[in-house]
């Protein structure tokens, strides 16, 4: 008799969500639609944002590496002129 009692709580709790999926099924109305395109817009613009800085970051990394080969070579450079000045004294 236990398992009469399972099947009839799970009938019954399946009934009650069925109900629930069915009554709040309801269609948006203008305000709501129109703070959804709200929403849509502003992060469409946010993702844009984000690309727009993600590939600012991109081309500041680069230009970032490159003035840190440039010094190198500067570098190297002044140590050459520096042995070449302390030869000639």
């Amino acid at each position: 008799m236990k398992w009469i009692g399972k099947y009839a709580k799970i009938s019954i709790m399946a009934i009650l969500v069925l109900t629930f999926l069915v009554a709040c099924t309801s269609h948006p109305n203008e305000e709501q639609i129109q703070a959804l395109e709200e929403t849509k817009t502003a992060a469409l613009a946010a993702e844009k944002t984000l690309a727009d800085k993600k590939q600012e970051r991109k081309d500041l990394e680069a230009q970032l590496e490159a003035k840190k080969t440039e010094l190198v070579k500067v570098k190297a450079e002044k140590e050459k002129v520096m042995q070449k000045l302390e030869q000639k004294q």
